[in-house]
């Protein structure tokens, strides 16, 4: 469960009421899990962390199995900077911290904990063998089952393996952490999740993997056998998956594009296809919406969530006992405040993060004041409409403007610079990637802010540009590409494109952008083309 900064209020979540305001604004990070939502972990701006609740299975982890609507605190814990956790149903409990140290404690029937044995966890103990040598970043808990991800990419299973969620090749339980190897042996990890008797993998060129139960399909090999051993999901062959989620018996994909995909159980509408019939392979869901920047499930539940890119937060699947079969629109922010309000029972998905206001990162500053008219000390116009920005951060960023502001800036200037040699999208992109880092644009777009990187001298944002340009080729406008980035003399862009015309020569000379090339342009393809061969039949 990553954790995520967003500005949330924990006193949705109903076991929080327990707690003091004075405790509440003491709160940095914090999770709420349990059967019945009523166990909960925060950690304050101190590095302290404390717990509350029922203490279902010494889940708690504070060395007895009293029950406290006090907050206590988790020596243990204090100082270790957790950046990870996770749950099971038992529940038991899983975290890593910053150094990469995995600790685990509660309900331990079936090895879950990683000891070795089968008793239960009463107090936080460091999971030890074969994790001591690695730096773990990533922790995800099935119903009795456990994985930990490593910054070197590989991953180790433990605990209930009756359907072969361990990935090990059998049935049998594992009492210790055992790396899960067969097909991922020489891959390079980047991402987990599990459901409840299914675990995921996603590896670094947005391939997906999955093992384990497979009886709604929620693995997305297209059938629903089991799987004893990590095996690909065929069908998302084509797209690079970037984050990947599981609800109880179903799983949710993000990709690079934004596009969102979904499989497995759909009794509640919990996959957002309309209907309540399992889908045994991915579905692509949420077209007409803009592109989705995050998704959200935990296997304690059957609801799903996404937010896209304009901030619009959606929910479908069981929805306080209700099946909502299409991803509805709510009036949420963040995908927490779904599972706060909606989800059975009202645990977290994730370990949240709570950010104050007045406690903004320089990153976090800087993103919020792009196009602020009330900080502003200068403004840009384009095609008839202002960008607004600020000289300082302009200054620092681009050696363009340095330079510009240094030859000829000063205070009788007037503080509104007319652009003409760009479009309005593209220089507001340019713009917004000096306070962000980030572009986001479509590819006819980005040949513009090519230019634009070309002439202002950015590489940094030149890479950007022929990265999204790769990632949204297609044979109406490879051509057009081609151009673009000879054009701009982008010799592995032009290389990228050229390769793509070729391999798809049949369907792009068909396409109207062939034909307008320039003729000189034109006659070198062909030429190059032919050389390669590519005009033999």
């Amino acid at each position: 469960m990553k954790p995520n900064i967003v500005m949330v209020d924990v006193g949705k979540w109903p076991i929080f009421t327990l707690l003091s305001p004075q405790e509440i604004t003491s709160i940095r990070k914090a999770c709420v899990f349990g059967t019945s939502a009523n166990e909960a972990i925060y950690i304050t701006y101190n590095d302290e962390v404390f717990v509350f609740g029922l203490n279902c299975s010494n889940c708690l982890g504070t060395g007895d199995n009293q029950s406290t609507i006090v907050p206590k605190k988790l020596e243990a814990l204090c100082g270790k900077k957790i950046n990870n956790l996770s749950y099971g149903s038992g529940p038991h409990v899983i975290l890593s911290t910053e150094d990469g140290e995995v600790y685990a404690w509660g309900h331990n029937g079936y090895s879950q904990l990683g000891n070795g044995t089968t008793n239960q966890g009463i107090t936080p103990v460091q999971v030890c063998t074969n994790l001591l040598i690695k730096r773990v970043i990533e922790v995800a808990c099935g119903s009795h089952h456990s994985m930990a991800l490593s910054s070197d990419g590989d991953v180790y299973a433990w605990g209930y393996n009756n359907c072969g969620q361990v990935g090990s090749g059998s049935t049998a339980n594992q009492p210790t952490p055992r790396k899960v190897s067969n097909c991922l042996q020489t891959k390079m990890v980047v991402s987990i999740a599990c459901g409840q008797t299914s675990s995921m993998a996603v590896i670094d060129n947005g391939e997906v993997y999955g093992w384990g139960y497979n009886g709604n399909g929620q693995l997305g090999l297209g059938n629903n056998g089991n799987q004893l051993t990590p095996c690909r999901v065929a069908a998302l062959h084509g797209v690079c998956v970037l984050q990947i989620t599981c609800g109880y018996a179903h799983t949710l994909a993000l990709t690079d594009e934004g596009l969102l995909y979904s499989w497995g159980a759909n009794t509640y509408g919990q996959l957002g296809t309309g209907n309540k019939s399992n889908q045994l392979s991915p579905a692509q869901i949420m077209m007409e919406k803009e592109r989705v920047v995050e998704i959200a499930a935990c296997h304690s539940s059957h609801t799903s969530a996404a937010k896209t890119q304009g901030g619009q937060v959606y929910m479908w699947g069981q929805c306080r006992g209700q099946s909502v079969v299409l991803p509805h629109l709510t009036h949420f922010t963040c995908t927490d405040d779904v599972f706060a309000c909606f989800s059975t029972p009202a645990v977290m998905w994730r370990l949240l993060s709570v950010e104050h206001e007045d406690s903004l990162t320089v990153a976090e500053s800087l993103k919020k004041e792009f196009d602020s008219p009330e900080t502003s000390d200068l403004k840009f116009r384009v095609d008839g409409k202002f960008i607004h920005v600020h000289k300082a951060v302009l200054k620092i960023r681009c050696e363009h403007f340095r330079t510009m502001f240094q030859s000829y800036w000063n205070e009788d200037m007037k503080e509104v610079i007319e652009i003409d040699q760009f479009s309005y999208p593209v220089y507001r992109a340019f713009l917004e990637y000096l306070y962000t880092d980030s572009v986001d644009l479509p590819p006819e777009d980005a040949i513009g802010l090519l230019d634009l990187a070309t002439s202002y001298c950015e590489n940094r944002l030149k890479k950007l540009c022929q990265h999204i340009i790769k990632r949204g080729i297609t044979v109406e406008n490879a051509f057009s590409l081609l151009s673009a980035a000879v054009r701009y003399d982008a010799e592995d862009l032009e290389e990228f494109c050229f390769k793509f015309c070729v391999n798809h020569l049949t369907e792009v000379t068909q396409t109207a952008a062939f034909w307008q090339m320039d003729g000189p342009l034109l006659k070198e393809f062909i030429a190059k083309a032919s050389k390669c061969g590519a005009f033999k039949n």
